[in-house]
């Protein structure tokens, strides 16, 4: 199975050279790799150029954002598998290949992992799990959203449920990967695919109040076609929004690996990262 991947940037040049050779590393004969920036005016360019000849395509063009960005990237690709890693986050070495296995062991439509954050310098601040053991449900009803970063879905879903909505400024992913939740088979796989870094200016922190009404906003739209009384749906959405703020503290306190803090994330390799016996059966 081929895989594409599409990065969407905009004046992130101080990461974005390690972002793409953070896949380029990873890809297979038959992989697709495509760069799509927003009219960068920061150096990004000449970046994008000097990897170009390993890049499957590229664009810098004025664009309505990173959806509209990806929305670009995505027409362009042919792979059997999609995914996106936003510029300045790294994908691990072997990630790629653990996802193309996972996909093609589980029969799976989408499957969703694991992932670092790590700082400035590409160094682990913490382990974020990204498990829950219903995934639709926890979108639907608890407002939860999978790592980004740690998603991998076959285009065939991504064709069927139309694609990623450009007209969303903060929370596309969200909407995304809702969509393609309700529609296709999903399998969590606790491996750490990627990283995710934290910088700052980054557009989820400064857009987080965005998000979370954009967020809201979906969820009661596919809320409103969800089977069920309205009462039932909101004692389900009670219930599944104390599992994920329980779940929320538990990662802070229990799933942590403080012995991986400070470890160049160079140095880890897509694997799995859960203590042996909390790793989900």
């Amino acid at each position: 199975m081929s895989i594409s991947v599409v990065t969407p940037n905009f004046n992130m040049g101080r990461f974005l050279g390690e972002t793409i050779s953070s896949v380029l590393a990873n890809l297979q004969p038959g992989d697709e790799y495509f760069v799509i920036d927003g009219g960068s005016t920061d150096g990004s360019v000449d970046l994008i150029r000097q990897h170009a000849q390993h890049l499957s395509g590229w664009v810098s063009e004025p664009d309505d954002g990173y959806a509209d960005a990806l929305r670009k990237g995505f027409e362009r690709a042919s792979g059997d598998i999609y995914c996106w890693i936003n510029s300045g986050d790294l994908l691990l070495l072997g990630a790629l290949d653990a996802a193309r296995q996972a996909l093609a062991r589980t029969g799976a439509d989408i499957i969703f992992g694991d992932d670092f954050y790590v700082d400035e310098n590409s160094r682990v601040i913490s382990f974020s799990r990204g498990y829950v053991k219903d995934l639709t449900s926890a979108m639907l009803y608890g407002g939860w959203t999978p790592l980004q970063d740690a998603c991998f879905w076959r285009r065939s879903l991504y064709e069927d449920v139309g694609g990623i909505n450009p007209d969303l400024e903060y929370a596309a992913d969200y909407d995304l990967f809702m969509r393609m939740a309700l529609r296709g088979r999903i399998e969590y796989v606790p491996s750490v695919f990627s990283a995710f870094r934290r910088h700052p200016g980054q557009k989820s922190i400064a857009g987080s109040a965005g998000y979370r009404v954009e967020r809201e906003k979906v969820r009661r739209r596919e809320l409103n076609h969800a089977p069920g009384s309205k009462a039932g749906k909101a004692l389900r959405s009670f219930w599944h929004g104390a599992a994920i703020r329980w779940r929320v503290h538990v990662s802070q306190r229990r799933w942590t690996r403080p012995d991986l803090a400070g470890r160049s994330v160079a140095e880890l390799a897509c694997d799995r990262y859960w203590p042996a016996a909390q790793i989900p059966q």
